[in-house]
């Protein structure tokens, strides 16, 4: 066994980074399934990563949204529109999204700048997290013409692979699309049935 003393505590903070610590242990070790945890890319995100910041991820994510749609125009060649809009269903007005950005109805775009293991899982695994995964269907139940969701993943502190992009296509959705329509459409009726009652 190594002791190693430190003088400050950042420097005993420094240390832990990249490291599997019995604090951290609970994050890494996978007793069902065969997916790691996000330990894991905690791991590999210290490794890689700038030394990570105290910001707000909600205030991360909107300062660097324009920053990850510039480099998605550029990469891609496509001019996307970012108005600020509201987009509803014709046939319902209580089902929309506020999309990041879109080109024409047929394509879109979601951009996240999640913390430096969150980026790096969904880059390693190639999927959209789970947390995301209703609001990627949404963009599709909302707009009936889009056929391309761009999701853009951007977190500079990760020099290696900053940017990159996962696409979605209704084609590849159609089902979980319907079924989250259909359950929206009973849900808002049950509501309505809810204020009307106990408002007459």
């Amino acid at each position: 066994m190594i002791i190693t003393k430190f003088e400050t505590k950042e420097e005993w903070l420094n240390a832990r980074r990249g490291k599997i610590t019995g604090s951290r242990l609970k994050d890494i070790i996978v007793k069902r399934g065969t997916g790691q945890k996000i330990g894991f890319y905690e791991l590999i995100a210290e490794r890689l990563a700038i030394e990570p910041d105290t910001e707000d991820p909600m205030a991360r994510g909107t300062r660097l949204e324009p920053e990850a749609i510039e480099r998605f125009e550029k990469e891609t060649g496509k001019k996307v529109d970012t108005s600020l809009v509201i987009w509803s269903r014709e046939d319902n007005e209580n089902i929309a999204l506020s999309p990041d950005a879109f080109i024409g109805k047929t394509e879109a775009v979601e951009c996240k700048c999640l913390s430096s293991a969150r980026h790096l899982e969904a880059y390693l695994t190639q999927k959209i997290p789970s947390e995301y995964e209703y609001q990627k269907l949404q963009y599709f139940i909302v707009n009936d013409k889009l056929e391309t969701l761009y999701f853009v993943f951007f977190d500079p502190r990760i020099l290696s692979k900053p940017y990159f992009v996962i696409e979605v296509k209704r084609t590849d959705i159609e089902l979980d699309i319907q079924f989250c329509l259909d359950y929206q459409e009973n849900t808002i009726k049950e509501v309505n049935r809810i204020v009307n009652e106990l408002t007459f």
